[in-house]
């Protein structure tokens, strides 16, 4: 028990030691902690958190503004993709269009050019069978004469004066004719 009072009379020869232990001080402490509480406060309430909440609100508007613009991109690209699915469809068919009519172009050109080789070698081939039945008539012509000219002289040289020449030439062309 010796002891408190001893710190307690060491304490007080020290002096008054920490201001805010001071209970003789407590009333202005605590009026100018209420001061300074209000003040935060007034502060926090007018400025900073005005600011805060004007910061936060434009933060949420860009977003809101950011998010509106990705999906009026979105609908737009999805525009663009649906219209270029539907050029590139109509492309196609014009392509397709395209190749069947040169083909097309292309069967009628071959188709002329065919007929036109037909009626060429059609011509020609009458150009030549008239040819060969020329040839084949100037060569009957030469085998009746041959054959008239042969048969007349095998009748001379087997009964010498009695040959008839329009009796053998009847007789040869008989005989050629089948």
């Amino acid at each position: 028990m010796a002891e408190p009072t001893a710190g307690a009379e060491n304490a007080a020869a020290a002096g008054p030691g920490m201001p805010q232990l001071d209970f003789s001080t407590y009333t202005n402490q605590i009026f100018w902690l209420v001061v300074t509480l209000v003040a935060i406060y007034f502060v926090l309430t007018k400025v900073a958190l005005p600011r805060i909440g004007g910061a936060l609100e434009d933060r949420h508007e860009a977003i809101a503004d950011d998010l509106e613009q990705a999906a009026e991109l979105k609908r737009r690209a999805e525009q663009a993709e649906e219209a270029y699915n539907v050029a590139l469809a109509t492309a196609r068919a014009d392509a397709q269009k395209i190749a069947a009519d040169t083909k097309a172009e292309i069967q009628t050109e071959l188709d002329a050019a065919t007929a036109k080789a037909d009626a060429e070698i059609a011509a020609k081939a009458a150009e030549s069978d008239a040819h060969i039945a020329e040839i084949r008539a100037s060569a009957m012509e030469s085998v009746e004469e041959v054959a008239n000219d042969t048969a007349i002289a095998v009748v001379e040289a087997l009964l010498p004066g009695a040959a008839d020449k329009a009796a053998v030439k009847s007789a040869v062309a008989d005989t050629l004719k089948g």
